[in-house]
């Protein structure tokens, strides 16, 4: 299959000044994805946005597949939340840690994966 495809590009110059151009693209025989990179190391990341209200988003990677467990305490150590447990495969993820219905104050998260332990500080305002 021959597929063309026809676009503009305008180029803004500092003056506000345009050039626009017609282009036409090559034909494409083929699109390859680029692999997702594998982390080479594990890591949990600060949350965003700290200090937050109501949720906020924690990030972390995983260089092999582990079991995990990702935890929110209080500041007297209670778990207040389990937001992971489970295996998981080698990547980086995601969580959203909702705090409705807790009260304002320093919580701490811990992740867990294999050997690797790391825990951080978070802030939630009202």
């Amino acid at each position: 299959m021959h597929i063309r495809y026809f676009y503009v590009v305008t180029a803004l110059y500092a003056d506000g000044e345009s050039a626009p151009s017609n282009m036409v693209s090559a034909t494409v025989t083929s699109v390859a994805s680029a692999p997702a990179a594998v982390p080479t190391a594990f890591s949990l990341e600060q949350n965003y946005p700290n200090p937050f209200n109501p949720t906020t988003r924690i990030e972390y990677t995983l260089p092999e597949t582990s079991q995990v467990t990702l935890n929110v305490f209080d500041v007297r150590g209670r778990v207040v939340q389990v937001l992971v447990n489970q295996r998981q495969s080698a990547g980086r993820y995601r969580v959203v840690f909702d705090s409705r219905g807790l009260p304002a104050g320093v919580y701490f998260y811990r992740l867990r994966a294999g050997d690797f332990v790391h825990t951080r500080k978070m802030a939630l305002v009202r």
